[in-house]
This record gives C-alpha cells, sequence and structure tokens, in this order.
C-alpha cells in the first residue's frame, strides 16, 4: 500500500504543485523520487507530529494541498486536538495518512499498533475518514482526497499487501464497491482486511454459503444507500476490520441501525477487542489470537447465519 501512495503521489505533484508532502521523520527512502522531483515541497518534520498537523492547517489556508504521513499511532492519537482544533474547525483541505494501521506493525508493541484511530477521527466534525483495501484503493482515494475541499483521513496497512482488483475499480468517496456477488451472508470489509475478507467468502462458498463481499472503504460518511440493500437483502451482515469493535466501521453501522426501522439482517460486527494485545508476534500471529483469520470470520458468520434459519 505505502509505495502506491508513493508512487500515486508523486504522479499527482507533477501536475499540480500545490501538493506539498510534510513526513514525521519516516519514509525517506520511500519519497526518494518524490524528494529529487520536488525537493521544495517534501519537509521532514522529525518526531514533532502536533507541530506538523499544525503546519498542514496553515499551508491549507494559504492555497496548498499539504498531505501529512507518518505511522498510524503517531499521526492520529499523538496529535488529536490539532487535528481537531487547527484541521477540523477550520474544515481546510489537508490530507492526514497513517501508514502501518490496525496491526501492521504488531511485533512492535502497543506504542504501535492503532485500532481507536477510526473512532476518534470519525467523531470530529468535518472528517472523512477512507480505508483503502488494496493499492488500486489507495490510488484511487488519493486522488478522490486531493479533489475534496475538507480534511481526509486516509488509513493505510503497510507493505506486501494482496492486490485485490485486476484493474481499478469506480470509487467514489462515501461509496462501497460490491467486490463480489452472493446471497445470505454480506460481508462488508473495510482497509487490509478486505483480501482476509475474500478468503473468508471461500471458506463460506465451501460449505455451501456464497456470500457478497463489500468494500466499504469510507467509514465516514457510510454509504447509507449500499447499507438499507444488504440489511433488507441478506440474512446476516457482518462488518470486518482490523480496528476496535468500538468506533470502528462495525460501530458507525450499529448507530445507523439504530435509527433504522426493524431489518431482516442481523448485524455481526467483527475486529478487536476492547482492550491490549500484550503479546509478541507479527501482523499474521496477532490476527490469529483475534480471530481476524478467514477461517474464524467464516466460523462466526456461519454459526449466526444458521441459528436464524
Amino acid at each position: 500500500m505505502r509505495n502506491a501512495f508513493a508512487a500515486e503521489l508523486t504522479a499527482l505533484a507533477s501536475t499540480d504543485e500545490r501538493i506539498v508532502l510534510l513526513s514525521g521523520d519516516i519514509g525517506n527512502r520511500l519519497f526518494d523520487e518524490f524528494k529529487d522531483r520536488f525537493g521544495k515541497r517534501f519537509l521532514n518534520c522529525g518526531v514533532a507530529e502536533a507541530n506538523m498537523v499544525s503546519m498542514a492547517s496553515g499551508m491549507a489556508l494559504c492555497g496548498l494541498r499539504p498531505i501529512a504521513y507518518t505511522i498510524t499511532p503517531f499521526i492520529t492519537t499523538r496529535c488529536l486536538e490539532q487535528i481537531r482544533v487547527d484541521i477540523c474547525y477550520h474544515n481546510v483541505p489537508v490530507i492526514i495518512v497513517g501508514v502501518g494501521s490496525g496491526l501492521s506493525y504488531a511485533s512492535l508493541g502497543a506504542t504501535h499498533h492503532s485500532c481507536e484511530d477510526i473512532g476518534l477521527l470519525r467523531m470530529l466534525p468535518n472528517m472523512t475518514v477512507i480505508c483503502p483495501g488494496d493499492k488500486w484503493e489507495v490510488i484511487l482515494a488519493l486522488r478522490a482526497a486531493l479533489q475534496y475541499e475538507r480534511p481526509v483521513y486516509i488509513r493505510l496497512g503497510k507493505k506486501g499487501e494482496p492486490v485485490v482488483y485486476e484493474q481499478a475499480p469506480d470509487f467514489v468517496i462515501g461509496k462501497g464497491i460490491v467486490v463480489r456477488a452472493g446471497q445470505g451472508i454480506c460481508l462488508l470489509s473495510t482497509g487490509n482486511m478486505l483480501p482476509v475478507v475474500l478468503q473468508a467468502a471461500d471458506e463460506l462458498s465451501q460449505k455451501g454459503v456464497p456470500a457478497q463481499v463489500v468494500s466499504l472503504h469510507t467509514v465516514k460518511p457510510l454509504d447509507e444507500e449500499l447499507l438499507a440493500a444488504v440489511f433488507s437483502g441478506f440474512n446476516v451482515v457482518a462488518s470486518v476490520e482490523e480496528h476496535s469493535l468500538l468506533g470502528g466501521l462495525g460501530g458507525s453501522i450499529a448507530e445507523w441501525l439504530a435509527d433504522q426501522p426493524p431489518q431482516k439482517a442481523r448485524l455481526l460486527r467483527i475486529g478487536t477487542a476492547d482492550g491490549f494485545l500484550r503479546c509478541s508476534g507479527g501482523q499474521k500471529y496477532a490476527r490469529q489470537q483475534l480471530g481476524l483469520t478467514p477461517e474464524a470470520i467464516a466460523e462466526k458468520t456461519l454459526k449466526m447465519y444458521r441459528a436464524g434459519i
């Protein structure tokens, strides 16, 4: 994901001189080409993320299109006040990019885990929250965000994530993408769980339930039209995310659902528990511990589906 982001950002900067990249002491080699071509538009702000966010706000107020980039917890929880007051209050077009979100940096411990960021940022007025599912969604999200005249948060994985789409899909902020048609169960994925969710759908298909898979890359604003369709057309709708069950995609759907008439489908929320992950291991190991594997996702959804038949 991050390589696709860097390449697309460099290409876009060649046609838009307003683009400025601010980095929180990360990505020096990743952005070598950007720095070689647009050196005056790259600022390494060091380990001073709150200052970086405030700088980005000032640049946006001056007509630039700043992109603030660093590891997810350091650009969200560390400088939440600056995002709220300097960016969202003024409603300025700053793009905040968190890399290594969720459990991408699982082996580095709780300081580098980010399972609260969606919940924190989607609560802020004027903020748009986008969680791309593969490199194509990263590219299209960045293009779309640069056309927005308001704050945008883009939540990236790290590197090596599988590519889901063979070519660029139709991408619109606030509109989900039906990646695979199905019936009975609808799996709503956000962010880098999309390849895992597709594997879970394969598991369900082998058990006789061809589940539908939707990429809800935008958590705020939600695609309410799509939600209305799936909750009226399926028996079970499961949200899947590498984020806490509190405040993320599942939480936002539950809030929406509470304001609707009774629906045909039941909602199943799959995500991380309300607690810190204290064991040590990589992302794959962390997902195993937290029930975010294809097998675990398929088992949970199938259990609810069969209970409702």
